[in-house]
């Protein structure tokens, strides 16, 4: 099993240029803070997207489906609501849309992708609040 200690090694692994960035996240908080580090590890794929590089991006979906199959239950709900949850948010909020990150997942951490669309589109059912 993935340990949450694992987790975004696995996605630096995955793709070695966000190595720099989690070094600094590591030297600040250390192994800590990760849906913090997921929000950057979203915006860095961001990055890469619009420059054209996407050569690691398979890579990166073999790993985020690493963390849906084979990790702890906290690593799982990472996977989700730390960096698919991340990359959705934070490539939303710029010109590209954050769809084109989907075909590079896996099919796991495609069903968790489509879960989470369908709840921010009120698709999904609530619960009811108390009052």
């Amino acid at each position: 099993m993935i340990e949450k200690t694992e987790a975004m090694h696995c996605l630096v692994e995955a793709c070695p240029s966000f190595e720099d960035q989690w070094k600094e996240h590591v030297e600040a908080y250390g192994n800590d803070v990760l849906y913090a580090a997921a929000g950057a590890f979203a915006a860095h794929l961001l990055e890469r997207f619009q420059a054209g590089e996407v050569e690691t991006f398979s890579a990166v979906g073999t790993a985020i489906e690493k963390l849906h199959t084979e990790g702890t239950p906290w690593v799982r709900e990472f996977a989700t609501i730390g960096v698919l949850e991340g990359i959705q948010n934070v490539w939303s909020h710029s010109a590209t849309s954050p769809e084109a990150f989907f075909p590079f997942l896996g099919p796991e951490s495609q069903s968790w992708w489509r879960g989470l669309n369908k709840f921010w589109s009120a698709e999904a059912p609530h619960v009811a609040a108390e009052g």
